[in-house]
């Protein structure tokens, strides 16, 4: 894959990690893959490169950012953990969950990637070249997704690059992620309630606590929400988006899930074989997909919403909302 001047690819080897590592303590922006979607990091405690991260991304300055640390040791640095904060970091990390946590009195991460809030989202990711990174560098790295803000989530390093091109530093390379959709997040502010769903399912999360999640509808979010993802219309495609379809209507391209109905227009199928792990990591890319055919307008078959399919059904619904 090649680049723009301006925004080196490189696969991600030892010296692209440490190329990265180098980048972002200069302040630079660097796109790397997740387990969940690619994130774009930046130093979490350099309010200049966040700036220039919101800047790239046009993404809301109301909206905090996930702060990505290599483990619960650093994580500990930044924030204060409670009984069940420490339950689930010791059954989940690393990987796909996202804790909204009180941020401690010396929490180093700039201000303006907590959106002024007193509360912090962190995550320990377990995808091998994210935590190669972050060893690396040393420190936390907030990164939303790699992509402009209300787009489709970026699943491959070329999602990155059509997004981002010119606008980032450096893009490590290390093939497609294999969860698709974000991490889930909780905040453990009170009463432990679910902000997002995402790539972990509820149902893990309440065996482990013992008790039901509380859950907030997308619309309590209001003008400052508690994390990433909280939105009402946010990854969206630029097509406009008809849930729960049985058949596309004229005009409609489909995107479709299980048993597909017979159709001479654009079609992709999240999973032919109605499974929900393969949907999940289908999601974004065929949004992308879509998009790029040309549709003006996409026709959504029903996707289930047990496990995964919460996650999936909440991305959905956000693509569908009425944009601003």
């Amino acid at each position: 894959m090649t680049a723009e001047p301006g925004t080196r690819v490189l696969r991600a080897d030892k010296a692209a990690i440490s190329a990265a590592a180098e980048v972002l303590r200069q302040g630079g922006l660097v796109a790397f893959p997740t387990e969940t979607v690619y994130g774009l990091g930046a130093d979490a405690r350099h309010g200049e490169a966040i700036a220039r991260l919101y800047a790239a991304k046009g993404r809301p300055a109301f909206n905090p950012l996930i702060a990505h640390v290599a483990d619960l040791d650093a994580a500990r640095q930044l924030a204060v953990f409670d009984a069940d904060a420490e339950k689930l970091a010791a059954a989940f990390w690393p990987g796909p969950l996202t804790l909204v946590l009180p941020k401690r009195p010396d929490c180093p991460v700039a201000a303006l990637a907590l959106a002024g809030l007193d509360s912090i989202a962190i995550r320990v990711p377990s995808q091998k070249t994210a935590r190669a990174l972050l060893a690396a560098f040393g420190g936390p790295v907030v990164a939303p997704s790699a992509n402009r803000s209300g787009h489709v989530s970026p699943t491959s390093a070329a999602h990155v690059l059509a997004d981002l091109r010119g606008r980032i530093d450096l893009i490590l390379d290390d093939g497609d992620c294999d969860v698709g959709v974000e991490s889930t997040i909780v905040a453990l502010l009170g009463e432990p309630t679910l902000l997002r769903p995402g790539g972990l399912p509820r149902e893990d999360i309440e065996r482990v606590l013992g008790h039901a999640l509380a859950s907030p509808s997308i619309d309590d979010a209001g003008d400052a929400p508690l994390a990433p993802g909280m939105l009402a219309s946010h990854y969206a495609p630029k097509a406009t988006v008809r849930l729960e379809a049985s058949t596309p209507r004229a005009g409609e391209a489909l995107l479709a899930f299980g048993d597909a109905p017979a159709f001479d227009g654009t079609t992709f199928n999240l999973s032919p074989r109605g499974d929900l792990i393969e949907a999940a990591a289908n999601l974004f890319s065929h949004l992308r997909a879509l998009d790029a055919s040309g549709a003006t307008a996409i026709a959504v078959m029903p996707v289930p919403r047990d496990g995964l399919g919460d996650a999936i059904n909440d991305r959905l619904s956000r693509a569908a909302a009425p944009k601003p």
